[in-house]
């Protein structure tokens, strides 16, 4: 899968990009861009590891010199990519700026950083290339990023099943008396048990805690009759994330509860029929947010339906209200609306694939309220 999901001539569609947006170059450092480009999964260190992509002109790829054995065995390693090692007395920045095209960085030319770039990084390479301004490389790779290949989707459902297992399980370690500390670490062995590489976030919102979207575990006891949230994801070894969120209650649920837990699975279930080539992210969103809207609960749906996922949990495109670029074939993104009235809250949470014809779900988890004990 490592060679399928880095093919070689992704690196060629990224110098092609990079030409298009007039960009002399692009200047990716470890995180995701990186690793989508090469593979190479690279360490964050204060010592520079930088992939250069110019416009025109060989890539390469400068890292320290103690880091080139890690870069040579990556998938990187593979590719038609000239690593240059530096050691420890060496100036990486100058030596990147000085092995770019001159041509490329003469006075007003404009050079993509990496999103996720350290500011001092930042910094040194302006110092290093005075006369170039930088941009966001975002710009260059958010097109390429957002299309997953057949291999990248079958990593995001690779991702989907090991989270469905884990979601599984969570009736397990659901009971009256126990902390939402004490089950999320509980969950948290699972991620990793299940097959992930890492853990992301765990969230385990119990009674009013579950209003919260973004709470924190906590040493709150679960008691008797709580509706509970479980937000949960980790990385996988590819690379590829999930993100998967479901709905407990250990005991019967209060009614008002149960009423808004209906119009919210209709809800979700309206957004992800909405998701089909051509339709914009703002046509899904509303899919689902006027329906809880009409029920009444629409002050209570508190942020957008959905977010991209890939190499990052979060990232294009984004399933919101003034997002009108058209869905297309392989994007990715999660379909999650939520309300949270107060004394409890709920959200349901599926990865789906915009396909030629329509959409494919990556979580397949029972999404009617689980009923614990």
């Amino acid at each position: 899968m490592t060679t399928e999901l880095y093919p070689r001539e992704r690196l060629a569609r990224v110098q092609e990009a990079t030409a298009a947006a007039g960009l002399g170059a692009v200047l990716l450092t470890p995180g995701p861009d990186l690793r989508y480009v090469t593979g190479y999964n690279a360490l964050p260190l204060e010592r520079l590891t930088c992939l250069a992509v110019p416009a025109q002109g060989d890539p390469f790829l400068v890292v320290p010199r103690l880091e080139l054995p890690a870069a040579q065995e990556s998938p990187a390693g593979a590719l038609d990519l000239e690593l240059v090692p530096w050691d420890e007395t060496d100036d990486p920045y100058a030596l990147v700026a000085g092995r770019l095209p001159a041509g490329l960085l003469r006075e007003g030319a404009r050079v993509g950083v990496a999103d996720r770039m350290w500011a001092v990084m930042a910094l040194r390479f302006r110092a290093a290339m005075p006369g170039a301004e930088q941009v966001a490389a975002g710009t260059v790779l958010r097109g390429l990023r957002m299309r997953k290949s057949a291999a990248e989707v079958a990593a995001l459902r690779e991702a989907g099943a090991a989270i469905d297992r884990v979601h599984a399980r969570v009736p397990e370690f659901l009971r009256p008396g126990r902390t939402e500390r004490e089950v999320g670490r509980d969950i948290a062995d699972a991620i990793i048990a299940e097959g992930h590489e890492t853990v992301d976030f765990v969230i385990v919102g119990s009674g009013p805690n579950g209003a919260n979207p973004h709470a924190e575990l906590s040493d709150r006891v679960i008691g008797p009759g709580e509706p509970v949230v479980v937000d949960i994801g980790g990385q996988m070894p590819s690379g590829y994330c999930s993100d998967s969120t479901r709905n407990y209650c250990v005991g019967e649920p209060p009614a008002e509860y149960r009423a808004y837990f209906e119009v919210l699975r209709r809800a979700q279930q309206a957004s992800c029929d909405a998701v089909k080539p051509g339709v914009t992210p703002e046509a899904v969103d509303a899919a689902g947010r006027q329906m809880i809207a009409d029920a009444g609960y629409g002050e209570h749906f508190v942020h957008r339906t959905g977010h991209g996922i890939g190499l990052e949990v979060h990232e294009d495109p984004y399933i919101v209200s003034g997002n009108v670029e058209p869905l297309a074939p392989g994007m990715a993104f999660s379909v999650e609306p939520g309300i949270y009235v107060g004394p409890h809250g709920a959200r349901i949470e599926d990865i789906v694939v915009c396909t030629e014809n329509g959409y494919e779900r990556l979580n397949h988890t029972e999404r009617d309220l689980v009923i614990v004990g």
